[in-house]
């Protein structure tokens, strides 16, 4: 019984403890209501108090919603920010460029300069007042009133350009154009002038205006490969910044616009109109009253005499990226003013640019193709000439290293190689070049021909699509696992997977999408990849990184680099006989097929031509066994030609032109693994240039090997001269090493 008592005092309790727990959630709940209705009758009385309506109502509405937008637009701008942002993350950005660098040809002659020149920089200060007034008055006479963007200069810009129906007049601030010297590139794009307007704005935030105007003076291209105002005082006038007259100050200022049609050294006449323009422009600026630039407008100035010598300046900005990405791998010390030597064959460069720029005049109109580049290199992959575009005044942009554009037929080099790769197929092989379809995708021949059976060098020859489209299928059915179903689609990405991996190993850096379209060349490539792709099959197999610099010394004159002992070893990435079978192949693009127009007697060249859909890309890639060479025509804007330009037209003809003149005076090697002609001098019609002159022959200077030597001794002696202790002329003073006590001084002459 006490236990069945204990038992019912336990589940009374418990029933206490649930009804005191309940009473409690009543409560609480009960309370919260409570509390919350009289919060919300407090907020409604509140509201009340707050309460508009009519014309106060309807500004608070457009407030909040102003206010909504402007959050919106604020987080679409920080977003717009982020790559602008991400250019000025290294906390080093303002001596990007602090390497002072003369660069030297093959043979060791000065050739030009980049980067900062430290023994020679003018304090902002020490400028002439003149110059700055002429600058600013020409360039952005609110520069010292704007917060980096010049609103009233760019709405005036717009508003001139309205009315002439095209790019009269640039609204670039100085802020603005330094930005792009500093962080950006000459690409036309809207994305571009969206980073440039905000780094102009963190510019500002930065740097004083003195400073702003200071770098831009410092740097900013001034034509005949001159980078700032003083290396452009020093070429055209021949003296320092500092002393340069009203005249001269007036005829550099007006070089920012256009350095190379304005240059005094390419077209006075124009140079002294714009330099007239120039002191205008002081006088309505109210920098300087008409009486006080009269006797400049009577005196202009007169530059140096050059002898229309011409800059090899996108070749220096290859070799100078090169420079930087050295020093930035700590591979040249500490040592910020160097010495290169380069492979330019000054010679095959100014070839190089009379031949582009001839066919740009005269030829190309015909087609509507406005811009052409090439790239000439050596089979190791040293560069020997390059033309980036047209005019390097007008845009700095290098389409021979940075622009991306679709390779066309070119691409099917990839596409023979690794089907002779699988070891199915060779050179007289049969293919396939009927129409195909792979899913939606059907490929059509030029001029929409049909194709059939054939052998496999006369498909590549005369470069039909249908056959390069079968052979990734092909390709495709050789790795594809036998106990696998069919299926063509994926059998044919299987295919494509592999001539990618053939395109990556040669040297192709750019992003290859895998589509259908891949093996007749719709992805895009880089000029300088295809030279190196190129290179790999002139010479046998082997891997190259396309460079310029040989040799590097510091400002003492030791050697801290040399391509042949610290850059590395090449590998053999394709088996040599493949090379050999490949090259062979490529013959026949020349000797009957679409490249004929690039024959050059007593050459054998393997090559191949290339010609995009529109088209809106021409291309011609060869080699022999001593060099590589690149061409491509197009428009910037990827503007569609003529049908009549093709690969094998202007594009073949260049190169022809370019690698007779190269060729001269060598010995002719044919490509890898290709037996050569008869041998026979190589010859090329005379080039006549502007006014119908003919191009003299080329001039054979001392091979690199010599060079070498000759610059080796040039070591020789100054070590002996640095461990004498004597400066060299008075080093035998006391009498020459062989003891005769004869000094050179009194020595009889004979």
């Amino acid at each position: 019984m006490a236990d069945a008592g204990q038992s019912s005092g336990f589940w009374k309790g418990v029933r206490r403890a649930l009804l005191a727990f309940d009473a409690f959630v009543d409560s609480s709940m009960f309370e919260g209501q409570r509390r919350s209705v009289g919060t919300l009758k407090a907020i409604a009385a509140l509201s009340d108090r707050l309460h508009v309506s009519g014309i106060s109502k309807a500004l608070i509405d457009l407030t909040c919603e102003g206010v909504n937008v402007s959050i919106v637009v604020l987080l679409g701008v920080l977003a717009l920010a982020q790559p602008a942002f991400r250019l000025t993350s290294d906390d080093d950005w303002l001596k990007r460029q602090e390497l002072a660098v003369t660069f030297l040809d093959r043979y060791g002659v000065e050739v030009g300069r980049r980067g900062i020149k430290h023994d020679d920089a003018i304090p902002f200060d020490e400028l002439p007042d003149h110059f700055i007034k002429a600058v600013l008055a020409t360039e952005d006479r609110r520069f010292f009133d704007h917060f980096g963007i010049d609103v009233v200069g760019t709405l005036r810009a717009l508003t001139v350009n309205a009315h002439a129906g095209g790019v009269v007049q640039g609204g670039s601030s100085i802020t603005q154009q330094l930005a792009k010297n500093l962080f950006l590139t000459n690409e036309r794009s809207v994305s571009r002038k969206i980073n440039e307007a905000y780094l102009a704005l963190w510019l500002e935030h930065h740097l004083t205006k003195k400073q702003i105007l200071g770098l831009y003076l410092d740097r900013a291209y001034m034509g005949g490969g001159a980078f700032g105002v003083q290396a452009a005082a020093q070429y055209y006038f021949g003296k320092s910044a500092r002393d340069i007259n009203l005249p001269e100050a007036a005829m550099l200022a007006g070089l920012f616009k256009a350095p190379t049609k304005y240059s005094p050294g390419v077209n006075l006449p124009a140079a002294r109109a714009r330099a007239n323009d120039v002191l205008s422009n002081l006088v309505d600026a109210g920098f300087m009253t008409e009486g006080q630039v009269y006797a400049a407008r009577r005196n202009p100035a007169t530059p140096v005499d050059h002898g229309g010598e011409n800059s090899p300046d996108w070749y220096l900005d290859f070799a100078f990226n090169e420079v930087k990405t050295l020093a930035e791998a700590g591979k040249l010390g500490d040592d910020r003013v160097l010495t290169v030597r380069t492979g330019l064959d000054v010679g095959i460069q100014r070839k190089a640019d009379s031949v582009i720029e001839d066919m740009l005049r005269v030829n190309a109109p015909a087609y509507n193709a406005h811009q052409a580049s090439t790239v000439i290199a050596d089979t190791d992959g040293l560069v020997r000439a390059m033309v980036g575009g047209r005019d390097y005044g007008a845009s700095q942009f290098n389409r021979a290293t940075d622009a991306a554009r679709q390779p066309g037929s070119s691409f099917k080099i990839f596409v023979y190689l690794t089907a002779l790769l699988t070891g199915k197929y060779h050179g007289d092989s049969n293919v396939d070049a009927s129409g195909i379809c792979i899913g939606d995708y059907c490929v059509h021949n030029f001029n929409g021909e049909s194709g059939g059976q054939m052998k496999l060098y006369w498909a590549l020859a005369q470069s039909y699509n249908t056959a390069a489209i079968w052979m990734s299928v092909k390709i495709g059915e050789f790795y594809w696992p036998p106990k696998e179903p069919y299926h063509e689609g994926k059998i044919a990405a299987l295919g494509r997977s592999k001539i990618v991996a053939t395109a990556r190993a040669m040297g192709i850096t750019t992003p290859l999408v895998d589509t259908v379209s891949l093996p007749v060349g719709a992805d895009e490539v880089k000029m300088i990849d295809m030279v190196a792709a190129n290179a790999v099959l002139a010479n046998g197999g082997k891997r190259v990184t396309p460079y310029a610099a040989i040799t590097i010394r510091n400002s003492s004159g030791a050697v801290i680099y040399t391509h042949a002992a610290d850059a590395p070893t090449s590998v053999q990435v394709i088996p040599a006989d493949k090379i050999a079978e490949m090259n062979n192949i490529m013959t026949h693009v020349l000797t009957e097929g679409t490249g004929r127009g690039a024959q050059i007697p007593g050459l054998t060249i393997s090559g191949k031509t290339g010609t995009t859909n529109g088209p809106t890309n021409a291309w011609f890639n060869a080699f022999t066994g001593n060099l590589v060479g690149s061409v491509w025509f197009g428009n910037d804007d990827n503007t569609t030609m003529t049908a009549a330009m093709q690969g094998g037209a202007l594009p073949a003809q260049t190169w022809r032109a370019i690698m007779a003149y190269a060729h001269e005076g060598i010995e002719p090697k044919p490509p890898y693994g290709v037996e050569p002609v008869a041998k026979t001098p190589v010859a090329v019609a005379p080039v006549k240039g502007p006014g119908g002159v003919v191009d003299a022959p080329r001039q054979i200077g001392l091979s690199p090997s010599s060079a070498q030597v000759i610059l080796d001794i040039g070591d020789f002696a100054r070590d002996a001269e640095k461990h004498s202790g004597l400066a060299p002329a008075t080093r035998y003073a006391a009498g020459p090493p062989d003891g005769s006590g004869v000094s050179p001084a009194s020595a009889a002459t004979p």
